[in-house]
């Protein structure tokens, strides 16, 4: 304990009451000892709130522009601080770490491989913070806190602090900002978990793809036979629900890397929507929270502690996050083979994309470059009507260099690989969002998925359709016929041509960002 509050004492932390590396029932003790709004659900997990951010605040993530790194930053799509402004933001975040009584300090690894993880430090003053972490990252073993040494990042979160909105470059109270140079990440006026979880993830974008490893947001699983799939989507897509399949063995739901000898998990946890939550959809997932996991401004029944999970009331976002080993078929160690499938998940409110398509090579990295879900009425103030929403890799908030650096590492790895790709929307069909059609029904993306697995559907004869040449197999157990060509599902025939083309168009003016490279 000495040797770290030395090392603390470099970083200009003066606390000596410090809780390392502690069990999750101490962490629990402590959110409940301090008052930090931690309760017990009824099967122990702690429900705890993260303020008044319930969410990520992605205009508030700033990257300092620095002579070394700067021309390796896609500044599109990063917002660039001076190191003037960083060393601000961090003597607060250090003034305010200063004055608790006590501080929590965790050690862990990202990425599941020695030879490419890096070792991370949280130094934070909530318990929840500590315990989220604890979760996330790859624990170390006992052996492995003796040697940890010093860290290649270091996170100061600081949240329950606000920023200074009148310092240069902030423009709100929350700021998350990223020293590449410094290697460290500060966390101010936001306590919401998920910050720290993606600040680790944005490192590891840019540290991996320098080792011509490429780093993605995506889930993955794996077959009894050891054949692997890529989950790629954006939130709501279902992602995590998919690669949840109890006949398949989960490597990871978020994070992984893809290098020369296969792929492996970034993380240690899952981080779980829990809106709408229930056994009979995601047993998995509802069956992994338990004591040990973090439920997020989730209400409970004041009197049986049971968990909500249908109450919007805090947020739509509510999460669990939980080790991965909470899941029963979870892969450890969380690495596989290099995988057969890979899968781009939409959720297409324009009714426009089929329920499943096979991809070319070509395909594939444009529909990675793009990035394509959409947002529909309710998600966001002022959306009336379906919008179509691009992130860059399916993740272009944590992307630091250009897509097309991400982009040509997934052609590479597809093409020696011989990964089939597949599109698949699970969104809307028979009209578009708030007509008179539905959303495709899980049970049919399940169906398809399956026949993903089997090889069933490399093996369909396919129809090319019109306006994205897209290749829509004849057939697929399980799924009805009609179901598969989303045009035989709208009674206004016309009306899906004005929107495949209206969507079209949105493809190509998003596309013309990237026709430089």
């Amino acid at each position: 304990m000495k040797h770290l509050q030395t090392d603390l004492k470099d970083y200009g932390i003066t606390v000596t009451d410090l809780i390392r590396n502690a069990a999750p029932a101490t962490y629990y003790e402590k959110a409940l000892e301090d008052h930090e709004g931690g309760r017990l659900s009824d099967k122990g997990a702690i429900v705890i709130y993260s303020g008044k951010k319930t969410g990520r605040s992605p205009q508030d993530k700033r990257i300092v522009r620095h002579p070394e790194s700067e021309h390796n930053v896609w500044w599109s799509a990063n917002i660039p601080l001076s190191e003037t402004t960083f060393m601000i933001n961090r003597e607060r975040a250090i003034d305010f770490l200063n004055t608790q009584p006590h501080l929590y300090i965790l050690d862990g690894f990202a990425g599941v491989p020695k030879k490419h993880r890096i070792k991370i430090r949280i130094i934070c003053s909530r318990a929840y913070h500590a315990i989220f972490m604890h979760n996330m990252l790859i624990t170390p073993t006992a052996a492995e806190l003796k040697t940890f040494g010093k860290p290649d990042y270091v996170i100061y979160n600081a949240g329950q602090f606000p920023a200074n909105q009148y310092t240069d470059g902030m423009t709100s109270r929350t700021s998350v900002a990223l020293s590449l140079e410094r290697k460290e990440i500060v966390i101010l006026g936001t306590e919401y978990a998920g910050e720290m979880k993606k600040a680790v993830f944005t490192v590891m974008n840019y540290i991996m793809p320098q080792k011509n490893i490429l780093s993605m947001h995506c889930s993955a699983n794996e077959s009894p036979d050891k054949k692997v799939s890529l989950f790629f989507g954006l939130s709501g897509t279902g992602k995590t629900t998919l690669s949840a399949d109890a006949k398949q063995n989960l490597i990871g739901d978020d994070e992984h890397c893809w290098s020369d000898e296969g792929i492996f998990n970034i993380e240690g946890g899952c981080y779980a929507k829990c809106i709408d939550l229930s056994r009979e959809k995601e047993p998995e997932i509802y069956d992994a929270i338990r004591f040990g996991t973090v439920l997020e401004n989730i209400a409970l029944d004041p009197t049986t502690h049971e968990p909500l999970y249908e109450d919007r009331s805090i947020t739509e976002n509510t999460r669990a996050a939980y080790p991965l080993t909470f899941i029963a078929n979870a892969k450890i160690p969380s690495i596989g083979a290099e995988p057969e499938h890979i899968i781009f998940l939409t959720f297409d409110a324009f009714g426009v994309f089929p329920p499943v398509s096979k991809l070319t090579l070509e395909q594939a990295t444009y529909h990675f470059i793009s990035g394509y879900t959409a947002k529909i009425a309710g998600t966001e103030v002022g959306i009336k009507e379906p919008q179509a929403s691009f992130s860059a890799c399916f993740g272009a908030p944590f992307m630091v260099w250009h897509p097309k650096k991400y982009a040509d590492l997934l052609k590479k790895r597809i093409s020696s690989s011989r990964a089939q790709p597949w599109l698949i929307n699970t969104g809307w069909i028979g009209s578009s969002y708030g007509g008179s059609g539905n959303r495709i029904s899980l049970k049919y993306t399940r169906a398809i998925i399956d026949a993903i697995h089997n090889g069933t559907l490399a093996k369909t004869p396919t129809q090319k359709e019109p306006y994205f040449d897209l290749q829509i197999p004849l057939t697929c157990p399980a799924v009805p016929q009609k179901i598969l060509f989303p045009k035989e599902n709208w009674t206004d025939k016309a009306a899906y041509d004005r929107k495949a083309k209206e969507l079209v168009n949105l493809f190509q003016e998003n596309f013309k960002q990237f026709a430089d490279q």
